[in-house]
């Protein structure tokens, strides 16, 4: 048999047709369109009502949802298209374990790194004289590793760096907190200041000057400087001494220096030094201003929250209170505020020295102190009365304000040998395992070594708290401000407490490292002033609202808030004579 040439098969083929099955056009079936089909692709479901939907793509991030409902490449499923297929679906089974898992889990917090359990404390008996505080940590700083390894948490940010905003923040509800004062029917609201026109403003002015000083000041006791030793820790002592907190308008001294036309503007540095650092403040409060003559009191009522400590008020998820579901009763807002102001009132008696011969006299006695009708004693206090010169150049006549600043203590200079005056403040440490603690870091075993770290989360979580502190440093002209650590015994117990260390810093350096502007504070209160001063005389009210960044000045009737302190008295006298 002759063989068949390959030129000859191909020049019987057909001219005008391909070979093979013929070119489909149609691109759809019946009418409904439809994509190419490769045996290696995976069918999916019409329908998947076993699936997480829109709640667990958020759970895993979009990679995650990218991961589970991008589009399949053509044929990129043909690594499994020879794979043995299971006759059961083994989905649905699962192991039933009845076994108790530990309790101790390595948390991940907001701040990262592991959450270790904190400590704060309470420093004793109520006393009426006292405030409250409130106090929050925030993550681990930068270099936030526990043991050997540096942590990462399961939203892919790095353990310790801090974030801007947690996860999901954009989904929580709103806090809904109530005011510092019930804003009454026949209040009047006459302007509505947003916390971004405050941060713009500006006013440079000199460091004052001092006018007349009163009370006494004892010596600081240095060995709370040195580092404790490790097995032996400190214990926070009740130490009952008379301390007073009267308002502006109670007070002698200020109502002899109006009457002498000492100054236009008079306050307090805890009533000052709110006003200068209000758009730092995130809880509700209030201040009252008297317009009397040409005459601005800057004063408070009688119970305000002012006279307390914020604990954790900057806190990205800050303390909850009872209401919004916050079981654990002694770190809510309130206890842990009540909590911190008795930290303080004890620890800045504890940390001196009481000795008549060793003590610095003012030139005058304190002005609020009656031995007749006082059981305890006086505590370390000095009063100092200072002005400020807020004039401009175009005002015809000068602006000044008097304030009443505080010291603490007195200590002698190392180099020196100069008094210095101190300020004494106290931070406190409670439950890092409680809901609002932030997650910072362990003072007990960070506090030495990565002192730094836990003061820069101190600063993120009670910014408000430490730039009012400073301020008030600065205003006395102080020439330190300690800042003592307390944490407490034991983390569910709220009334015994230990220090755990002290620092000292120069109030104005320490102003820098928060980037606290004082020219920005005496700016907010020039403006505050001169809203005041173009209103007729009577009694205003400053409230900051408590869910959003604005201050409100309403006019009140004169005898708001009088009312109030007559009921209580009357109350105090009726329990009396039962």
């Amino acid at each position: 048999m002759a063989p068949i040439s390959l030129a000859d098969i191909v020049a019987a083929l057909p001219p005008d047709e391909s070979w093979g099955p013929a070119t489909a056009t149609e691109t759809t079936l019946d009418g409904v369109p439809y994509a190419p089909y490769s045996k290696g692709d995976k069918l999916g479901r019409m329908a998947d009502w076993t699936s997480e939907g829109k709640d667990g793509r958020e759970r895993g991030g979009r990679q995650q949802y990218q991961r589970n409902y991008r589009d399949q490449v053509y044929g990129a499923g043909t690594s499994s298209l020879f794979a043995v297929q299971v006759a059961e679906d083994e989905s649905s089974f699962s192991v039933v374990d009845n076994t108790r898992t530990s309790t101790k889990t390595r948390g991940f917090g907001r701040g990262g790194g592991t959450v270790f359990r904190g400590r704060g404390q309470r420093g004793g008996r109520g006393d009426p004289r006292g405030g409250r505080g409130t106090f929050q940590r925030v993550g681990t700083g930068r270099g936030g590793q526990q043991g050997q390894d540096r942590y990462y948490d399961n939203r892919g940010g790095r353990a310790g760096r801090g974030r801007r905003g947690g996860w999901k923040d954009w989904d929580k509800p709103q806090r809904n907190r109530d005011s510092s004062v019930n804003i009454r029917p026949d209040w009047a609201m006459l302007e509505e200041i947003d916390f971004n026109r405050l941060a713009k403003l500006n006013l440079e002015t000199h460091e004052g000057e001092d006018i007349d000083s009163y009370g006494f000041l004892y010596y600081y006791d240095r060995s709370y400087d040195k580092q404790p030793v490790k097995s032996v820790e400190r214990k926070l002592n009740v130490v009952d001494r008379a301390a007073y907190n009267v308002t502006t308008s109670s007070d002698p001294v200020i109502q002899e220096l109006a009457e002498k036309d000492e100054a236009t503007i008079f306050a307090t540095d805890n009533i000052l030094s709110m006003l200068m650092c209000a758009p730092r403040s995130v809880y509700s409060w209030d201040l009252v201003i008297l317009r009397q003559g040409n005459k601005v009191f800057l004063d408070k009522r009688d119970g305000s929250s002012l006279d307390m400590v914020t604990v954790n008020e900057n806190a990205a998820d800050a303390p909850l209170e009872t209401s919004e579901g916050n079981k654990d009763t002694i770190n809510n807002p309130g206890a842990l505020a009540l909590e911190a102001t008795f930290i303080n009132h004890n620890f800045a008696n504890q940390v001196v020295v009481e000795s008549d011969t060793g003590r610095q006299e003012m030139p005058h006695e304190n002005p609020f102190y009656n031995p007749s009708e006082e059981t305890e004693a006086l505590a370390s206090k000095a009063y100092k009365y200072r002005r400020f010169d807020l004039s401009l150049e175009k005002d015809e006549e000068p602006l000044h304000l008097i304030v009443r600043t505080e010291i603490d203590a007195v200590s002698k200079n190392n180099i020196s040998g100069e008094d210095q005056l101190l300020t004494v403040k106290a931070l406190n440490e409670f439950d890092s395992k409680a809901q609002g603690s932030g997650g910072a870091l362990d003072w007990r075993t960070k506090l030495v070594g990565q002192r730094g770290a836990v003061v820069a989360t101190e600063m993120k979580n009670n910014s408000c708290k430490l730039a009012r502190w400073t301020m008030q440093s600065i205003l006395a002209k102080a020439d330190v401000m300690k800042l003592g650590f307390v944490s407490r015994a034991t983390p569910k117990s709220n009334d015994r407490h230990v220090i755990l260390g002290v620092v000292g810093y120069q109030p104005r350096k320490f102003a820098d490292q928060m980037n606290l502007s004082l020219s920005n504070g005496w700016g907010i209160v020039r403006t505050i002033t001169d809203m005041c001063l173009k209103m007729p005389e009577g009694k205003y009210v400053l409230v900051k609202d408590p869910n959003k960044p604005v201050l409100r000045l309403y006019e009140v009737p004169a005898h708001t808030f009088e009312e109030d302190g007559e009921e209580k008295d009357e109350a105090v006298e009726e329990d009396d004579e039962e």
